[in-house]
């Protein structure tokens, strides 16, 4: 019988914001703008990196790859939230859920790890200026980003499967917008304490090995910082790490509040808004930091925009 329900499934119910009746319409036109800004701003940063010469160096090609992987991001969960939030039978099917979960997984880890290796960009640029490009070249930036995508996607592969090995014959609504680990776990009908260990496991090795390293590599920094004897040195040398710790607190703070913990505490309400964040939010968040409060990308796209730029 179990077999036989399990062969049956071939779509998924996706839940989301369902409950909200007509809010749903309010909702799609919020998260529609949203997405719109967040791939212009994205856009927005990759041209002017691209374009600008000044930009070309390690950092700004990390950052490059970050909002490109952050595009694709949403474009995997996104317009799809989109269609469902005007459908009045928002479903996914089988296939299309674990491609889903596959890609959402893949470029989560991979965007965990590039954060992580962006620290590690600042802190050889800060902790030793004399070889950095040396120790960061250009054939380092580039195996240093293939092996976070080999590495993020190798988990995701792990993932995929330890998820969808599970037969599902209890239900096929999943309580959530998108087809994330949680939710689609919690259909099964067998026993899966050991898949969610081993997922616990591989959460740990992507959110908090990467977070200790970037703490670790920031307090060489401020002790690096705090001998500069010049006050300006000081404050140019923190501003070049305040975006990066701000992209680092919210999105390592808003996925370990999600993944760091056992299935049995998910809680729906709670959780959705909290996807939201990193799934919607997050990605508008890293090309807006880093354009606000970084005074080499403003003057750069000002150059890129043909605006007069003050000399000091």
């Amino acid at each position: 019988m179990k077999r036989q329900n399990q062969s049956m499934i071939t779509e998924f119910i996706l839940i989301g914001f369902s409950n909200l009746g007509d809010l749903q319409i309010l909702l799609f036109f919020i998260f529609l703008l949203v997405y719109l800004t967040t791939l212009s701003a994205n856009a927005t940063i990759m041209t002017v990196i691209r374009l600008d010469r000044a930009l070309h160096t390690p950092m700004y090609f990390f950052l490059f790859v970050l909002s490109c992987s952050e595009t694709c991001y949403t474009l995997v969960i996104v317009p799809k939230m989109l269609t469902n939030l005007l459908s009045t039978a928002p479903t996914i099917s089988l296939s299309g859920c674990v491609a889903q979960l596959y890609f959402f997984v893949g470029l989560a880890c991979t965007n965990c790890f590039l954060i992580a290796v962006m620290g590690y960009d600042r802190y050889v640029a800060i902790c030793n200026p004399l070889n950095y490009t040396l120790i960061v070249s250009r054939a380092t930036c580039t195996q240093l980003v293939l092996a976070s995508s080999f590495c993020g996607f190798l988990i995701s592969v792990v993932v995929n499967v330890l998820v969808f090995s599970i037969p599902f014959c209890a239900s096929n609504r999943i309580n959530h917008f998108f087809c994330d680990i949680s939710p689609v776990i919690k259909l099964g009908c067998t026993d899966t304490n050991l898949k969610e260990m081993v997922i616990f496991f591989l959460s740990i090795l992507v959110l908090l090995v990467p977070l200790v390293l970037i703490f670790i590599s920031y307090v060489f920094i401020v002790s690096t910082i705090l001998k500069i004897s010049s006050v300006e040195g000081q404050r140019k040398a923190f501003a070049t790490c305040a975006s990066h710790l701000t992209v680092v607190i919210v999105h390592y703070g808003c996925a370990s509040f999600i993944y760091l913990r056992p299935t049995s505490l998910y809680s729906s309400d709670k959780d959705r808004l909290v996807a939201v964040t990193y799934t919607v939010i997050t990605p508008l968040l890293n090309p807006l930091v880093y354009t606000l409060r970084n005074k080499e990308v403003k003057t750069a796209l000002k150059r890129v925009l043909g605006i007069p730029v003050a000399t000091t």
